[in-house]
């Protein structure tokens, strides 16, 4: 009875099937940081996506340039010298665009308001770059640009001096993705802080079932409680996101996933996983993987129970020996360990 009983099956089989699943994951490209967020990750009720950088591949390119009062080059040359500093994509693709040395000497009192944009003295001068709310934060008076992408405004010692059309590309792997994750999840939704003509663009063409456009981080946070409310019980709310201004909600989702390549450090610090080559769809393998290991964790248990079980009884009528004690202790530690071993494999 002493040898049957002992426990050593599901002492060594659980957990080392989660380290199996996770370096299965690791495998893949995905590092989850522990077992309590793989289990998460296996009853997903919803999956919520950043856009920028998330869903699209956050490699911007200026398409267009609508400047007042002002020349071209020089809404360039300020715009990119009040984003100097910023390492976001949108900040990048301006100074790109720009192409010529900036005189950081020449930059002071740089603000970075988060969500909206940055504020900066250039030579003096006070220069505001960023979207809409940002304009009316400040009082500006503003021409509304409608155009399809994302739009940096203008404004140089509070007169607008014009606005900046940035383009981005949706990744090729975003749509499948999203394809793959209608049967695993009841709803997938979209958070941004862009426009709603652009987000509704990105949607259509995705197929991702809702969205919420012009979001300051605190706003997706307020978003995503209300999909945890609503959530079913025992269930999860993910969310995937790249950004520093992710980080808040990454924290407070179930399952944080973060991009690896293009995310900042402290959505990475901040996720519960990181999907190193940033393709969404490692999101759709981390949660087979996830289902894959606790399928194998569950076997293990009913499998080590229900051995133990039966050849107490066995015993206890004195029809199995010692060997069949050692066997239902040593045999099926061993053979719960082997069938960890598969979570390794998503397949």
């Amino acid at each position: 009875f002493l040898v049957i009983s002992c426990p050593c099956a599901l002492v060594i089989s659980v957990p080392l099937g989660f380290f199996a699943g996770i370096g299965g994951a690791s495998k893949e490209g995905i590092l989850i940081k522990g077992a309590c967020y793989l289990e998460a990750l296996s009853n997903p009720d919803a999956v919520v996506f950043d856009k920028t950088g998330t869903l699209t591949k956050g490699t911007f390119k200026v398409t267009q340039i609508h400047p007042v009062n002002v020349t071209e080059e020089e809404l360039l040359k300020y715009t990119a010298s009040a984003e100097n500093f910023s390492n976001h994509p949108i900040a990048l693709s301006i100074r790109k665009a720009y192409s010529k040395e900036i005189d950081a000497s020449l930059i002071t009192n740089v603000e970075e308001i988060a969500g909206n944009g940055v504020k900066a003295y250039i030579n003096g001068e006070e220069i505001i770059a960023g979207n809409s709310r940002l304009m009316e934060m400040f009082n500006i008076s503003y021409k509304q640009n409608n155009s399809s992408g994302t739009v940096v405004y203008a404004a140089k010692n509070g007169e607008y001096i014009g606005s900046i059309v940035i383009s981005d590309e949706i990744k090729e792997d975003a749509k499948d993705a999203v394809k793959s994750l209608k049967p695993l999840v009841k709803q997938t939704v979209m958070l941004t802080g862009d426009n709603s003509k652009t987000a509704k663009e990105t949607v259509d063409k995705l197929g991702i079932d809702k969205y919420c456009s012009e979001l300051l981080p605190a706003q997706k946070v307020e978003k995503l409680e209300e999909l945890i409310v609503k959530k079913n019980k025992n269930k999860s709310v993910i969310f995937v996101g790249d950004g520093i201004n992710d980080a808040p909600v990454l924290t407070r989702a179930d399952v944080g996933i973060a991009m690896g390549a293009l995310g900042s450090d402290a959505a990475v610090e901040a996720a519960d996983a990181v999907i190193m080559d940033d393709k969404p769809s490692k999101i759709v393998k981390a949660i087979l993987i996830a289902k894959k290991t606790m399928s194998i964790v569950k076997q293990n248990i009913i499998f080590a129970l229900g051995i133990k079980a039966l050849f107490l009884i066995l015993g206890a009528f004195g029809i199995i020996t010692m060997w069949g004690a050692v066997f239902a202790d040593t045999g099926v530690a061993l053979l719960a360990v082997l069938n960890s071993l598969r979570a390794l494999k998503i397949t």
